[in-house]
């Protein structure tokens, strides 16, 4: 049998399953054996990465930033070959009632609402960006945490839309959320029409991509990346897998929308330069 290339995927959701078990089915039908195992929490995916379970894996870029820093301390390389049209360019908005701070200023004392300890989007580059205007919790506002599924890096949107609803309760006076999940709320009646405006916004970043292991097979690489960027939204073969892991077209991974996360994982003390985990109320 023709060696398959094997792929790691976080269970983040039920729909994991169906989504690979799809693009199984198409990778082996255009001639390239694929399969994937599901982890429960990125840790573990991305520690499988070296130790020559995985070829590549769909990661986080929480996850890259722990696989990039463990292979540099190894003196190996990881390298990000694909992501999805929808990581590239996003952002995360502070989100407040209409009669809520008026200015970043105005959250000195305020009750801040973060999503998961491990979330990029809803708490690391979020507590970054207040750290920039000098805004730092514990000393200028009160942080509170949404911490849903740890492991997950925020895939899931359940912290972002407990602090959503918290934020509607008055329990806090402003909650982050990536600005995809704005507009899902307020669609979804989460926030109520006209009754939130959005107070600061982060810079752009970046979110999954694929991770390519060290020592991962050139040719089944250069296969799967070849076939990956080649889908087109017009094929009808392809457009039902692309809506369910919600993109239009795969671009070439790159690593340059990163750099807000690298400076928060340092400033919060999540990971040490090599790649260990250092929060200590972090469970997975």
């Amino acid at each position: 049998m023709t060696q398959p290339l094997v792929m790691g995927a976080v269970a983040y959701a039920p729909k994991v399953v169906t989504i690979w078990e799809g693009f199984k089915a198409w990778f082996r039908d255009q001639g390239l054996e694929f399969d994937f195992v599901l982890y429960s929490n990125y840790e573990r995916q991305v520690e499988a990465q070296f130790d020559g379970t995985l070829h590549l894996a769909w990661n986080s870029p929480l996850a890259w930033v722990r696989a990039e820093r463990m292979a540099r301390a190894r003196g190996l390389e990881v390298a990000a070959v694909a992501m999805r049209d929808t990581d590239q360019d996003l952002s995360s908005v502070l989100v407040v009632r209409q009669d809520g701070p008026a200015d970043r200023t105005a959250l000195v004392g305020k009750r801040v609402g973060f999503g998961a300890i491990d979330s990029p989007q809803a708490t690391l580059i979020p507590l970054d960006h207040l750290r920039q205007a000098d805004l730092i919790a514990g000393r200028d506002y009160t942080a509170r945490r949404f911490d849903v599924l740890g492991g997950k890096h925020g895939d899931h949107i359940g912290g972002e839309r407990d602090a959503a609803q918290a934020l509607m309760a008055g329990e806090i006076d402003a909650a982050w959320m990536i600005d995809g999940n704005y507009l899902a709320f307020a669609n979804e009646g989460v926030l109520p029409s006209g009754a939130t405006r959005i107070l600061a916004r982060t810079g752009l970043y970046d979110h999954c991509n694929f991770t390519v292991s060290p020592g991962a097979p050139a040719e089944l690489i250069g296969r799967f990346t070849e076939l990956l960027l080649g889908m087109s939204w017009d094929d009808p073969a392809v457009r039902p897998l692309l809506e369910l892991e919600g993109l239009r077209a795969w671009r070439p991974g790159r690593t340059s929308g990163y750099a807000a996360l690298e400076r928060a994982v340092d400033d919060e003390a999540f990971y040490d330069a090599e790649g260990k985990i250092l929060a200590a109320d972090y469970r997975y």
